[in-house]
């Protein structure tokens, strides 16, 4: 238990409960907690920081891999002071980050590319993409992209962070698990460390919101269903197609 929550300082009793539970481990969630409070092994809280005020607006929760992807960017620094920047692509319902690139500088035209990647790595692309009103993200690669791909494109409204929530649970989780822990040397070692995370993230780390399942196993399973990432849910599908104008049109 102290090996791992050494190695998992981020993870409560209950995450590292279930990754022993995994391993073959079997005990009692009462006893193991109790041992887990001897050990004083408890999770630090950080200090608290303002959080942004405003309406919450309900968003509906995707059917399938593919169907929605949200992005953002999260920004940290070297050692020497050098910011860097940091891309992420999260697909809304396996909760799988699709993508985590960093660099220096990030254009529009970066994150097409990026996005096209991600496209031909999976074999499908989403039917919908949600980000806020970045200057990349609305910048006319963008744009063009948006059209020539035929993806339907949402921004949020501006100052509500909230609309974009499965990408925002991603970052705070990013930034408490990873960025907080490690001091980056250069941006290769970034770079390496962030591949590293984003594999344990996706493969590794239980995600209570699937149910302990992680982002893999829920996309491997929704994989093998026919016409997976290719075929919408009309629940969730989009509207028709009229111009990019109406792909921009923001959430209520």
């Amino acid at each position: 238990m102290r090996v791992l929550a050494g190695e998992r300082r981020r993870f409560g009793y209950r995450r590292l409960h279930w990754l022993l539970s995994r391993e073959g481990i079997s005990m009692n969630h009462k006893k193991f907690r109790r041992l887990y409070r001897e050990e004083r092994l408890q999770v630090r809280r950080r200090g608290g920081r303002k959080r942004a005020l405003g309406t919450r607006s309900p968003m509906t929760i995707p059917q399938g891999c593919n169907q929605r992807w949200s992005l953002d960017f999260v920004s940290d620094a070297l050692t020497c002071g050098r910011r860097f920047r940091i891309f992420a692509v999260v697909d809304d319902f396996s909760r799988e980050c699709v993508r985590l690139i960093a660099d220096t500088s990030i254009s529009g035209a970066r994150v097409a590319r990026e996005l096209d990647m991600a496209i031909t790595e999976r074999g499908a692309r989403p039917l919908m993409v949600v980000s806020d009103n970045g200057t990349e993200l609305t910048s006319m690669s963008i744009l063009r992209w948006s059209k020539e791909r035929n993806v339907e494109w949402h921004y949020i409204a501006p100052g509500k962070p909230q609309q974009n929530g499965f990408v925002e649970s991603f970052n705070a989780r990013l930034r408490d698990e990873c960025l907080n822990e490690t001091l980056f040397t250069s941006l290769p070692q970034a770079r390496s460390v962030l591949t590293a995370w984003r594999h344990d993230y996706n493969h590794h780390r239980p995600h209570s919101s699937l149910g302990n399942k992680t982002p893999a196993e829920v996309a491997g399973k929704i994989s093998g269903a026919p016409g997976w990432g290719l075929t919408p849910n009309p629940a969730v599908a989009p509207t028709p197609n009229r111009g990019h104008h109406s792909r921009m049109r923001l959430y209520s």
